[in-house]
């Protein structure tokens, strides 16, 4: 499960207009807009990779077939489906091993559903499948390089805690469960079978201390844009202030179930894009 990108190309028609990384990338200027949804599209199918219900040692394949493409790409020898990349790589920069590290991040998801991850691996699964992610679009958004890397890891983070929040049941239900085991275990919960764990009465109790370290990033990917130039974050502030968003629907609702959906309205998504885009 990675950050929305069903938006990763126009060619996704209606559902990608409304999505809120098309509306963040679509008021860039056209050579950053291509480079992005080329980043995006690529992360869309490595992920869809992951999420099929293929053969695992299939899966695995397709994977490392896409590394082996990407290190051809690098070598100045881009397989057909990475050709359009060349001119973006060179003209922002974009490294290696911020691509290979999101198809490690998918990979996590392959030889065995993740189940109550230790801390330190959810955080590392966070950097690989978001905050990689993040690492090569600030390069795009032309921001300075330790800024750049400081942003793509606490934003990238913070949209990922919000969409393990979000996602709790639709993750249950191929399986997976990307709450932490620390915050099973203070909870109280014992069991990491993802349909036992969603009807646990002391679910909220997990959640929580998760969407507080969700706003913990967000504060500090916030002080990190305060201090950079209108034109490189607009951006990474319409997809923060979008998730942001979700994060506080979802502590507004509460975590006992059943748990209704949560979205943010057509309005509301145009209010952040107007506000952060053109004023």
């Amino acid at each position: 499960m990675t950050l929305d990108m069903a938006a990763s190309n126009p060619s996704y028609g209606a559902a990608a207009s409304g999505s809120s990384f098309y509306a963040a990338m679509r008021i860039l200027p056209r050579a950053q807009r291509e480079a992005m949804f080329q980043i995006y599209s690529f992360c869309r199918q490595v992920d869809d990779i992951a999420d099929s219900d293929g053969p695992r040692p299939a899966r695995l394949a397709a994977l490392q077939q896409w590394r082996d493409d990407i290190d051809a790409l690098y070598a100045g020898q881009p397989p057909e489906r990475l050709r359009d990349y060349t001119a973006s790589i060179r003209k922002f920069d974009l490294q290696r091993d911020d691509f290979i590290a999101i198809i490690d991040g998918m990979e996590m998801d392959v030889p065995q559903d993740i189940r109550g991850p230790d801390l330190a691996t959810l955080d590392l699964y966070c950097d690989r499948v978001a905050s990689a992610v993040g690492r090569l679009s600030v390069r795009v958004f032309g921001m300075p390089r330790e800024d750049g890397i400081q942003l793509a890891h606490h934003l990238g983070r913070a949209l990922q805690l919000t969409n393990i929040l979000r996602d709790i049941d639709e993750d249950a239900a191929i399986g997976r469960l990307y709450l932490p085991l620390e915050g099973l275990l203070h909870a109280g919960i014992t069991n990491v079978d993802p349909a036992k764990v969603v009807v646990d009465p002391a679910l909220a109790r997990v959640c929580l201390p998760l969407a507080e370290r969700a706003r913990m990033h967000f504060r500090q990917a916030d002080e990190i844009m305060a201090r950079n130039p209108r034109r490189a974050v607009r951006a990474p502030k319409i997809m923060s202030r979008y998730y942001h968003a979700i994060l506080d629907l979802l502590l507004a609702r509460g975590f006992a179930p059943p748990r209704h959906p949560v979205r943010l309205g057509k309005w509301a998504r145009l209010a952040i894009v107007l506000r952060y885009a053109f004023i």
